[in-house]
């Protein structure tokens, strides 16, 4: 059955497919593309738990790009999952203490994100092949520290495309703002702001949908996309572990196939925990979604009020990536929880725009029941961070921490004896300092890869090769601007006329 695409703002009478709605990224309207039908899956976790990541990759990709042929979808997932990850298992499940560690840091980034930005370049490629797509592709993104490099790797000197990052000058560690300013390809382009990445997203979002640049990009033939999880092809290869971190606990032993399971998400765009709710809608046993939050924890509120208000403060953490008040991928929940209502969803959605808030109906809230939310302080957070490497000797990032710190709560508040899943988002090394501070109880005054040497001999595990790769990499991205001109900033990247 052919899965389409549907805006969250618009009746279902205009719908594309799937390569199409890679192409284009948001909307035309300002939503965000869902599947007309959610796909159905009959998934044999006993089956799926002898496979290999890229096996259930194309198990779980299938149902939502139909309109590529299973010789195409295959092809990009061998080139995504392949040696520029340094795990054979791509994704690969530990267990320290009673928690279980999903470690999705083993790719060329060391983060999350490259689980689904490895993949989206496969994606958009052939999908303009199969378009007849004769403009090039301009992938614009905003980034809150780990989209903008693992885009950029996934994106350098891709034929057709060219990728500009936006990312808060204040706003991301060291070594992520390293990653970024050094980044070669000659299709890549590094743009820092004086702003944080709310307002970078919310620009982004505005000149992804502005006609007159439109008018100009199609005149000398780009045209926009964009590489965060407002993509399709970025959120649905997403799902893809959580379906195989389920298989993998039954290949341990340490469930039985049809046993719930927990999962503990650091969340900030909502994309990688929207992620575990749709491998929840296609069957894998999960009874909860835990959304873990850092200070700026509108999320928390939201789920345990029913209201969004991102009218608030604004706080820099140590876990940046986190450091967001407008989770852009909320959207697609919204949608569901009206009951698939265009127009209430598009009525929220302009009350945010408008207000800085919305609330949900007695009805929505009764439907939000797969999810559980809490926060973590930054003392907190360190104290997670301590814990792991004083009992288990096992080194995590402040993101990870926040997630297995409110896992802890859960288990506290509700007595809930399931497994449960942290999901591990980052090396600790591209957090040096904020991981360094926390094992060692004292202020770190060193950051970036005097920290990394620090925190290489603290904790004895191999520097991954993209961080060594930074020591004598030259900066090739200094350019700097305000939010009101990232517009501008892109016309003369672009050499618009």
């Amino acid at each position: 059955m052919e899965t389409l695409y549907r805006s969250t703002r618009e009746t279902a009478s205009h719908t594309m497919t799937s390569s199409q709605a890679v192409l284009q990224g948001l909307t035309p309207d300002g939503g965000l593309f869902v599947p007309v039908n959610l796909p159905t899956a009959h998934f044999d976790f006993d089956q799926l738990a002898t496979l290999s990541y890229q096996e259930v990759a194309y198990e779980v990709l299938k149902l939502f790009f139909t309109d590529y042929s299973e010789t195409e979808l295959k092809a990009c997932i061998r080139a995504a999952y392949g040696d520029q990850f340094d795990d054979p298992a791509i994704a690969p499940v530990t267990k320290h203490g009673k928690q279980y560690y999903l470690e999705l840091f083993h790719g060329p980034t060391i983060a999350f994100k490259d689980l689904a930005l490895q993949i989206l370049p496969q994606l958009m490629t052939t999908a303009a092949k199969k378009n007849q797509l004769e403009s090039e592709v301009v992938i614009l993104t905003a980034t809150s520290g780990d989209t903008g490099k693992a885009a950029m790797a996934g994106f350098a000197d891709v034929p057709q495309t060219r990728i500009i990052v936006f990312y808060p000058k204040d706003g991301v560690s060291a070594i992520q703002k390293q990653q970024m300013i050094t980044q070669t390809g000659d299709n890549t382009y590094v743009v820092a702001i004086n702003g944080n990445f709310d307002e970078a997203q919310t620009k982004v979002k505005e000149l992804l949908n502005d006609p007159d640049l439109h008018q100009k990009l199609a005149a000398n033939q780009f045209q926009f996309s964009s590489a965060n999880s407002i993509n399709i092809g970025r959120l649905f290869p997403q799902v893809a572990y959580y379906v195989y971190a389920y298989a993998q606990l039954i290949k341990q032993g340490q469930i039985k196939n049809g046993d719930e399971v927990n999962f503990s998400v650091p969340t900030g765009n909502f994309g990688d925990i929207l992620a575990g709710y749709y491998a929840k809608q296609l069957g894998t046993p999960i009874h909860k979604l835990i959304c873990a939050s850092n200070r700026n924890n509108v999320l928390t509120d939201f789920f345990n009020t029913g209201i969004y208000n991102k009218n608030r403060d604004f706080f820099l953490t140590s876990s940046p990536s986190m450091d967001i008040l407008v989770s852009s991928n909320l959207e697609r929940l919204i949608f569901y929880l009206t009951g698939e209502d265009p127009v209430q969803t598009a009525s929220l959605m302009a009350d945010l725009k408008a207000t800085g808030q919305y609330q949900l109906t007695p009805t929505m809230r009764q439907a939000i029941k797969d999810f559980w939310a809490g926060f973590v302080t930054e003392g907190q957070d360190q104290a997670e961070i301590h814990h792991l490497s004083a009992h288990h000797h096992y080194t995590i990032d402040p993101h990870t921490a926040v997630a297995s710190a409110v896992a802890k709560q859960y288990r506290t508040a509700t007595k809930d004896q399931r497994p449960m899943v942290v999901v591990s988002t980052a090396s600790p090394y591209k957090f040096p300092q904020a991981v360094l501070s926390a094992i060692t109880g004292a202020t770190v005054d060193v950051d970036g890869l005097t920290a990394v040497d620090q925190l290489h001999e603290l904790i004895k595990t191999p520097i991954p090769a993209t961080v060594e790769k930074l020591r004598d990499a030259p900066i090739r991205h200094d350019q700097v601007t305000e939010t009101a001109k990232m517009g501008a900033a892109i016309q003369q990247i672009l050499h618009l006329n």
